[in-house]
């Protein structure tokens, strides 16, 4: 394993490459992005927060944390989002080194209980995360599952 997990918040010099890297992957509008990152980097509050696992100079992998990931429950807050692993990078242990860096890193700030919306079974529960429920995403017709992370 030769990536290393990195805050945003101590490498503001990536925030372009990093919101253009997660817009490519969920189609959110890079503007969205920008904005949260920005507001990570400011660091007037815990959330929203970015991590990034870094290959040299190339992003392989990355999640964020913020308030509301599309869904109804806005009381299920904050909710870890746009978790991706580039797809050479996958079954490295890239995922599971991002979860538990953002859940530590959380709990440092304050914050010990993190929750996910998503559409995968077995994956998360290999990192500590539970099934809590079902959620309705905005704009869709199916539920998702909602997990929480307590540390």
């Amino acid at each position: 394993m030769k990536h290393i997990i990195v805050k945003l918040r101590d490498i503001p010099s990536v925030k372009e490459k990093a919101a253009e890297w997660f817009h490519a992957k969920w189609g959110v509008p890079l503007m969205a992005y920008r904005d949260s990152m920005e507001a990570c980097i400011a660091g007037r509050t815990a959330v929203p927060q970015w991590y990034l696992a870094m290959d040299g100079e190339r992003i392989i992998g990355g999640l964020g944390v913020i308030e509301n990931d599309f869904h109804n429950r806005k009381d299920l807050t904050p909710n870890v989002c746009a978790v991706y692993v580039e797809q050479d990078k996958r079954c490295q242990g890239v995922a599971g080194a991002l979860l538990k860096h953002a859940c530590s890193d959380m709990k440092e700030l304050g914050i010990p209980t993190l929750y996910l919306v998503t559409d995968h079974t077995e994956f998360y529960e290999r990192y500590g995360w539970e099934f809590l429920c079902m959620v309705q995403e905005d704009g869709e017709k199916n539920m998702a599952r909602m997990y929480v992370h307590r540390e």
